[in-house]
């Protein structure tokens, strides 16, 4: 009945699909979708909150959405908004990402938004639509790359799955400030976190898993609902440091993990106490005691695989102790009923030196040739971690340059806060001293300017009457010699004009012979290029078959050498 159930919703959740497709008639995105109240956006706004709470349940509401007269057409915005409510939808309700190309359209129509709501190069700002609606569009644009994450891992493109969650925060980092990352916010940044950390993890790339991990922790503590979340990341983030070697570390994480756990009847507290029994026995805190709360956790197991991963602990500390038939109880069952431990080789390489020990070849080739297999495909996984790492190393290089940006500006604006009301107080003391001090200075220079003035008065009378005199005849001296020199100037306009007409005359001869002399030289180049060009065709005509020629004959070669190479690979095999 479950079955059927789930086939039936998935019916339905691709009628949504369809009808959360955008319309021909969509609004352009300078319109007003996003910001319009309709019954539509309501009700997907309704989902959305809900699928943070349950997301069994907004699944749903989903599939009654897709039932109502609202959901016949849709603006573009809520298309695409629908539809990347729908991945995520998928993802929490472990269905597969069936609508990829629907989401991929909403990941570009997103980040067009955003740009268009964003700051323009030169930090001014561009937005048209008021902050609310651009955090809220900013949100957006992070979850649809978040889930397209998703749906690139779902595929088995690790790469990609990374570059679209580094994206994801690169998103939120940037239209969010720490302070403003809380509630549904501060659980988004957790989940993508997460994300990371489980990639990384897999990829057995620690240093990136134990950073991600602390930030996982600071999301955790920062968002009461997700405190239950903090021991499970104590033990991811120890497990990076035992498999870097650093048990003291590891153990102190395992530690934490138990103190925050108030219920012991849970997989999470056993596994905490047994990666912390076996750091025990590694720090040499002898066998008893971890051996005993070993043998104790896995009477309480609640699966097989759980009981087979308790095994391979206790048959790895028989292993080191040099008990060899003790470890084989516990590492072979293990070892052949659970094939999904990621440190299946470690304890394959135990395996084969047990089975060396009691002489059983079989056995033994065949954990040799399982960790030959993994080799082989870890030396392939180099190239993919190699990109993962760099990926990660320029996010936190630009993330790390704009934090110290950031404390740059607050430290300067932290310094103009402290030094202004101070050069303020300063300037209004000084200009109060200089305006005591002036009102005197002003009454003694007053006094002094009244006998100057009288005296220079009757001066200045007197030199202004000999400078008039003065400038009346200059004005007569200079409308007599202006007139002189426009005579003057009339005669040589006259003769400058007869001569530039008898040069203009010469230089268009001798242009025009000059012409001509071009077009003879021209063409007679013209002549020796195509002569030359038609030499070099032929040339190049004559290495052309050269070289075919030796291609052809390298060719033989190699089918000659691939022959011989089937050959002799055909007889190493019967060999």
């Amino acid at each position: 009945m479950k079955c059927l159930r789930h086939i039936l919703g998935l019916g339905l959740l691709l009628a949504v699909m369809v009808k959360c497709g955008s319309s021909p008639d969509s609004p352009a995105l300078t319109g007003t979708p996003s910001q319009s109240g309709t019954a539509a956006l309501e009700a997907l706004e309704e989902i959305d909150s809900l699928m943070w709470k349950q997301p069994d349940s907004a699944l749903t509401v989903m599939l009654k959405f897709a039932a109502s007269p609202e959901a016949d057409s849709l603006a573009e915005f809520e298309g695409h908004y629908c539809q990347m409510l729908i991945s995520e939808l998928l993802y929490k309700n472990d269905y597969g990402q069936s609508n990829r190309e629907d989401l991929l359209k909403a990941v570009d129509y997103f980040d067009s938004i955003v740009a268009a709501d964003g700051y323009k190069t030169d930090g001014r700002k561009a937005d048209t639509r008021g902050v609310s609606i651009q955090k809220r569009d900013a949100f957006l644009d992070a979850r649809a790359h978040y889930i397209n994450g998703v749906g690139f891992y779902e595929k088995d493109s690790v790469v990609e799955a990374c570059g679209e969650y580094l994206r994801t925060l690169e998103v939120m980092e940037e239209h969010f400030e720490e302070r403003a990352l809380t509630g549904k916010r501060a659980v988004f940044m957790f989940y993508t976190y997460n994300r990371l950390l489980e990639l990384f993890s897999a990829q057995f790339m620690m240093d990136p898993a134990i950073t991600c991990g602390e930030q996982v922790l600071y999301y955790c503590q920062k968002e009461a609902s997700l405190s239950n979340q903090i021991p499970i990341t104590f033990i991811f983030i120890g497990k990076q440091y035992d498999k870097n070697g650093k048990k003291v570390d590891a153990r102190q994480y395992y530690v934490r993990a138990i103190e925050m756990l108030q219920d012991s009847d849970n997989v999470v507290f056993r596994d905490a106490v047994s990666l912390k029994a076996l750091c025990d026995y590694q720090l040499g805190l002898g066998i008893d005691q971890p051996m005993n709360t070993l043998k104790q956790i896995v009477s309480f197991s609640e699966s097989e695989a759980e009981r087979l991963t308790r095994f391979l602990t206790i048959g790895y500390i028989f292993f080191e102790e040099g008990m060899f038939d003790s470890a084989l109880v516990y590492l072979e069952p293990a070892f052949i009923g659970y094939e999904n431990n990621p440190y299946r080789v470690k304890y394959a390489e135990c395996l084969r030196i047990i089975y060396d020990n009691f002489e059983n070849k079989e056995k033994s080739d065949a954990c040799v040739k399982f960790i030959a297999d993994y080799r082989r495909s870890e030396g392939e996984n180099k190239t993919l971690i190699s990109k993962l790492e760099a990926m990660f190393k320029t996010y936190m290089d630009q993330k790390q340059q704009k934090e110290a940006e950031e404390a740059h500006e607050k430290s300067i604006r932290k310094t103009i806060v402290i030094i202004v009301p101070i050069a303020i107080v300063v300037v209004i003391a000084i200009i109060i001293f200089a305006k005591l001090k002036s009102k005197k200075l002003l009454k003694e220079q007053q006094e002094e300017a009244n006998i100057r003035f009288g005296v220079t008065e009757q001066e200045h009378k007197n030199e202004l009457r000999r400078l008039q005199a003065e400038a009346e005849q200059r004005l007569t001296d200079a409308e007599q010699q202006l007139e002189k020199v426009e005579m003057k100037h009339q005669q040589w306009m006259a003769k400058a004009k007869e001569r530039h007409e008898k040069e203009l005359r010469e230089q268009k001869e001798q242009s025009e012979k000059e012409m001509e002399k071009i077009k003879k030289r021209h063409k007679e180049e013209l002549e020796t290029e195509r002569l030359s060009y038609q030499k070099e065709q032929e040339t190049l005509r004559q290495n052309l078959q050269q070289r075919e020629a030796q291609v052809n004959a390298l060719e033989k070669v190699l089918k000659q050498q691939s022959e011989e190479a089937a050959k002799q690979r055909e007889a190493f095999l019967n060999e």
